[in-house]
């Protein structure tokens, strides 16, 4: 009986799944923009990721802040539905104590008084609590928030036991999609990135990458380290142009004007791998396939340099060891039974 009931569902599920042409389906509502660039919509999730001290806790308070007052902090504007203005804020890292300096951060961004809580402001402190508790938690809070049309994960890294389980990965980021999809809300989450290079910790960071709308990258300026930037590394809608901020004498962070960009230098191209798009990748791997369909490490090393060489983007050895990395993070590139590299050209950018 248990299984027959099981068929059932999964059918009832099936058919509720088909879509067709002549049905209507509306375009999610934006948010969340940068520069007039949507980087969070209705229905959708995106992710910060950062080292650590770059300062994405403070640039995210900007991202709530705007969100509470329906207005623009730094260059976060925030347009929520009137009937989607509660905003939920999980941090898993910290004590309560320094989760109330963020919020009293949060609130003094807004222009709100500090005596009164804001009604539509949620904060949850879950640092003491297990990953599943942690995830059942922030599941009743999503699915009995009434209004909830905003929400932070500060730390996604603790809602896994183990940051490289794929399956462990496969499941938070399903309830990600799960609970923005069946809530119509969007979850913002926080993610250090490893520390050789600038991709985002671990299996959770691959799959944040491959199914977030919009993954932004903070990063302390090498010259300056009070400063900080901020850049889409991944975006669905059209790309905005990085902006930096500081933290002032108030302990808030406020816009720097006339920062200057680091850019290639030189008539090649020096592009970070990280910047292309989907489609110049798949041509410099398709590039690098050309001549074998398998590499050892040696062979892989000196074909990505040429593949990527053919669209102007010329690596040295260090730069192209950090590309293999990534594209390995990416599944664009993977071993095969003989322990070579292949190209698989169905992979998820």
């Amino acid at each position: 009986m248990a299984e027959q009931n099981k068929n059932q569902e999964i059918v009832i599920l099936w058919q509720a799944s088909c879509l067709t042409l002549t049905d209507e389906y509306t375009i999610a509502p934006e948010i969340l923009k940068v520069h007039g660039s949507a980087i969070g919509t209705l229905g959708n999730f995106s992710a910060s990721i950062g080292k650590a001290k770059s300062k994405k806790t403070f640039n995210v308070s900007a991202i709530v802040a705007a969100a509470l007052m329906n207005g623009t902090v730094l260059q976060y504007a925030a347009e929520l539905p009137g009937n989607k203005r509660k905003i939920l804020y999980v941090d898993t890292e910290q004590s309560p104590y320094h989760c109330q300096k963020v919020m009293k951060r949060i609130v003094r961004m807004a222009g709100l008084p500090l005596d009164k809580h804001p009604g539509n402001l949620q904060f949850l402190a879950l640092r003491k609590y297990t990953p599943e508790i942690r995830i059942a938690i922030v599941e009743t809070a999503i699915y009995n928030t009434e209004g909830l049309g905003l929400v932070i994960i500060d730390g996604i890294r603790d809602m896994v036991y183990d940051i490289n389980s794929p399956s462990e990965a496969t499941k938070i980021v399903s309830k990600l999609m799960q609970w923005t999809d069946e809530r119509q809300i969007h979850i913002h989450t926080i993610l250090h990135q490893n520390k050789a290079d600038e991709n985002a910790r671990g299996h959770i960071g691959t799959e944040l990458n491959n199914k977030a709308e919009t993954v932004l990258e903070v990063a302390k300026d090498k010259m300056n380290s009070n400063i900080s930037s901020v850049q889409a590394v991944h975006i669905r809608a059209m790309d905005f142009e990085p902006f930096a901020f500081r933290i002032n004498e108030d302990a808030l962070p406020e816009l720097v004007g006339g920062y200057v960009f680091e850019k290639g230098k030189g008539d090649s191209k020096t592009f970070d791998y990280s910047e292309l798009k989907d489609e110049q990748h798949r041509q410099a791997l398709e590039a690098t396939f050309s001549e074998s369909g398998s590499y050892g490490y040696g062979d892989l090393m000196k074909a990505l340099k040429r593949g990527y060489a053919s669209i102007g983007c010329v690596y040295g050895d260090s730069k192209v060891g950090k590309l293999k990395t990534f594209l390995e993070n990416k599944r664009m590139i993977v071993k095969d039974t003989n322990r070579k590299y292949c190209f698989k050209p169905d992979y998820h950018y």
